[in-house]
């Protein structure tokens, strides 16, 4: 999949933007895009060749309509969502690749009031545009539906990060300590390779073991503290876990 970076990098550019926009539509030709764009051709190729070597766009040769040779012909042909969250207490920016699947294999995965659009796709190529603005108005109501739920999950999401932030700025002195724990809250319970977790935030400098431990040590006070939790058994604390040092 198209490298994350590269995407952005890619999708800054208005005139790539407007190029794409275009071409989702259908192939088009370089000339025609610099006419209905507004930009020398010149610069259309240059454009298309930094899409085509991020591989968001493809070229194909294709007999000229008018007897001479060959004409290149860019078209979209890879499909992926980019999500980008920003706000206090919260950045996630990530790539998705969007299903190859036929309407019918995507048919489990839909919600229910769609699942009738892929049912009626079926192996179908072409449809009337009257018929497609239906199955269209069908989608966009259930995508901005998910759209808010999401929304809602994200913000929920921020309060709860910055209530651990709260917590943690109160409850711990140094900075590198809080660096290393928002790195564990963004993993998401994920477990860590916590010493090279550390090595990157310290610099490999300090005793890393004593440092985990202390550290380890300190989460779970501040849990018995804020959550009213006894912790009995420090071993087998999910924070231990996290940190790589359950057993």
């Amino acid at each position: 999949m198209l490298d994350l970076d590269k995407a952005l990098y890619l999708l800054q550019n208005k005139v790539r933007r407007n190029i794409l926009e275009r071409l989702i539509r259908e192939p088009h030709y370089p000339m025609q895009l610099a006419e209905l764009i507004g930009v020398s051709q010149t610069a259309i190729v240059k454009h298309l060749k930094e899409l085509e070597s991020g591989h968001m766009v493809s070229k194909t040769k294709v007999a000229s309509d008018k007897g001479g040779p060959p004409r290149t012909i860019y078209s979209v042909d890879r499909a992926f969502s980019i999500q980008i969250d920003l706000g206090p207490d919260l950045f996630r920016c990530e790539q998705r690749r969007l299903p190859a699947a036929s309407p019918v294999r995507l048919a489990p995965h839909l919600p229910e009031q769609t699942r009738s659009v892929a049912e009626a796709l079926g192996g179908r190529r072409k449809i009337a545009v009257g018929e497609g603005l239906d199955h269209l108005r069908t989608l966009a109501e259930a995508l901005d539906a998910l759209d808010a739920q999401r929304d809602a999950i994200v913000a929920l999401h921020q309060h709860v990060r910055q209530r651990v932030s709260a917590g943690v700025e109160a409850d711990f002195n140094r900075y590198e300590d809080r660096s290393i724990i928002q790195s564990i809250v963004e993993s998401n319970g994920a477990r860590l390779d916590i010493n090279e977790l550390l090595r990157r935030e310290l610099g490999g400098t300090q005793d890393l073991h004593t440092m985990v431990e202390t550290l380890s040590l300190q989460l779970e006070r501040q849990l018995a503290k804020r959550a009213g939790h006894i912790v009995a058994a420090p071993l087998n604390t999910d924070l231990r876990y996290f940190l790589g040092l359950s057993k």
